[in-house]
């Protein structure tokens, strides 16, 4: 019997229809499209519109595309990981919502917060239950609702983030495709930098949190920045080294879309060309965890069986990894 991998059979993504751009932006804080362009590659982002409306909206399209698309009853699915930073409720966990919203009725699931590299921990996470041989159809959802924690006060942070994300389903492989190795890294020294500070255990809501704007995410720009370039570039090329990658054997640099001046460092160091980057950060900002499924989603079509994907990422906490996987199926 061949080894079992845990390789992506499907893929499908979700944005909210409200597209905020940078014009938008100038009149609510002190920016120009200009300022935003140049530092960031951000042109525009979605939004999610409407009471009560959390990140379940967008895990639930996802979801309910990926099975339409796969052909599959969502009864099939044995686990959902739900990977975000902006959940419905602190519990009950999104995974569980979406998977009651979609008929996943008998899949079992929890949240994973790893804020950016959020979909990485999850892919990695899900693929040890397919390669155990444990579960058959696990989906991986990465998706996030940043505009709830966004102070659109603060030019640092809202010119940045934005609304969505997708859903990849992995199942058995015995061909050699899907995932081959990951690497995933944290150092927890990095939480002073980039973090929504009130709202947990530590500080939990009071009047004095929510006046003093606490509930919103706030980061150090330069620090994070640094960190990002060097440590997002550094394990992109060290999964590289590890699995004998020349630059010429990597199809498709998928990188968490943060900052085009990380995406373009990174590329740098692994020695990838331009044509071979996925990016689509100038009309989505960062979606956080739902990054790289919607790069996945949108250059489906040009993605072969066979296909070598490097998966790279920093997020806060400071959380940061990089993954290997083979391309298992043709989109065309």
């Amino acid at each position: 019997m061949n080894k079992i991998t845990a390789a992506i059979t499907g893929v499908h993504g979700y944005l909210p229809e409200h597209i905020m751009t940078n014009q938008e932006l100038e009149t609510m804080i002190d920016t120009t499209d200009e300022w935003i362009t140049t530092r960031t590659g951000i042109k525009e982002r979605r939004i999610l519109k409407g009471e009560g409306k959390g990140v379940s909206v967008i895990g639930i399209e996802a979801v309910k595309g990926l099975c339409e698309k796969r052909g599959i009853s969502p009864e099939e699915i044995d686990m959902i990981i739900c990977c975000t930073v902006t959940a419905d409720h602190i519990f009950p966990a999104t995974a569980n919502i979406i998977a009651d919203k979609v008929g996943a009725t008998n899949a079992f699931g929890f949240d994973l917060n790893a804020a950016c590299s959020g979909f990485l921990y999850g892919l990695a996470t899900g693929s040890k239950f397919v390669e155990s041989g444990s579960h058959k159809k696990v989906v991986v959802v990465g998706a996030d609702k940043m505009s709830a924690i966004v102070d659109y006060e603060d030019r640092a942070t809202c010119i940045i983030f934005g609304d969505g994300g997708g859903a990849v389903l992995l199942e058995p492989n015995e061909e050699g495709m899907g995932v081959q190795d990951s690497i995933l890294k944290s150092d927890g020294s990095g939480a002073q930098f980039l973090a929504q500070k009130a709202g947990g255990s530590a500080y939990p809501p009071t009047h004095e949190t929510v006046d003093a704007r606490e509930h919103f995410a706030r980061q150090d720009g330069k620090t994070v920045f640094k960190f990002a370039v060097t440590n997002m570039a550094d394990v992109s090329a060290e999964i590289m080294e590890k699995n004998n990658l020349s630059s010429g054997d990597v199809t498709w640099l998928v990188p968490h879309q943060a900052n085009k001046r990380i995406i373009d460092a990174t590329a740098r160091r692994m020695g990838v060309e331009d044509d071979k980057v996925m990016l689509n950060i100038e009309k989505y900002g960062n979606t956080t965890s739902g990054t790289i499924p919607l790069c996945l989603w949108e250059y489906e079509n040009q993605l072969k069986k066979g296909d070598n994907l490097v998966l790279a990422a920093f997020g806060g906490g400071f959380t940061w990894g990089a993954i290997y996987l083979k391309w298992a199926y043709n989109s065309k």
